[in-house]
């Protein structure tokens, strides 16, 4: 598995072509190779091509909105094949679905659909958990219903963190999903004196990441995005740094 800067991390840092490039030069230079496109701001296609190109780094994975995968697919499909681009990611699923089974199934019904557009392709569509989807539909989690629903065309891409916000074990939701995940989010938690959690950089929080690295390691997972949603203060660069530095001494390439 090799890792990945989710560059929502660095989302303030976007607004423009130019800020675009100069992030993309610092994130070659903190030791990353690869970037999971999100929260950038407008940019021609081509011209963020031109730009990982020149430093050398891969596009392994995106989050798409939902309104451009229902209207805009065949230019979400373009733009993919233009970045060499496999996985095709989406955030979460629409609000007004995700407090009723019915509302579950009908995104799993939606998502298996655009999957099979996708994978016809060449492209595979990934979908990404927060906590909510571990509420529970008659003793069965929302996630259940989207693993059991989907079309094997849609894979999942497990964030950790969320999975633990959920109050559920990222080991065996890691496990749940083999076979359907070459792309995971990695983030730590701690928690602070008053109880709240928060986003930490790996290796700061109180997650057991050799136990979640080696469960990625068992299921093939190809790609682990680092992600802090949120720094408090602190330089986003350097948070990712550190959380680099702590995967690189987990065994984990760059």
């Amino acid at each position: 598995m090799k890792m990945a800067v989710q560059l929502y991390t660095l989302r303030e840092f976007l607004q423009t072509p130019a800020d675009i490039e100069t992030t993309l030069r610092k994130v070659k230079q903190m030791g990353y190779n690869a970037v999971q496109v999100s929260g950038l701001g407008p940019i021609d296609p081509g011209a963020l091509k031109e730009m990982t190109d020149r430093e050398d780094l891969e596009i392994c994975a995106t989050h798409i909105h939902y309104d451009d995968l229902a209207e805009k697919l065949d230019d979400v499909i373009e733009k993919h094949l233009l970045w060499d681009c496999k996985y095709v990611g989406i955030g979460a699923m629409p609000q007004e679905l995700r407090y009723t089974k019915e509302g579950y199934l009908t995104f799993a019904k939606w998502a298996s659909n655009v999957g099979q557009q996708l994978q016809s392709a060449g492209l595979k569509f990934i979908y990404h958990n927060h906590n909510f989807e571990f509420a529970k539909f008659n003793g069965t989690t929302g996630m259940e219903i989207l693993i059991e629903e989907t079309d094997p065309s849609v894979d999942f891409e497990l964030d950790v963190y969320w999975v633990q916000a959920g109050g559920a074990d990222p080991v065996e939701w890691i496990r749940k999903v083999n076979g359907r995940m070459k792309v995971v989010h990695l983030k730590d938690m701690t928690v602070t004196s008053d109880r709240e959690q928060r986003y930490a950089e790996i290796g700061e929080g109180n997650m057991d990441f050799v136990r979640i690295l080696d469960a990625c390691k068992e299921i093939g997972v190809e790609w682990g995005a680092v992600e802090q949603d949120q720094c408090y203060g602190s330089n986003p660069f350097e948070c990712l740094q550190r959380s680099w530095h702590k995967l690189h001494q987990l065994g984990m390439k760059a």
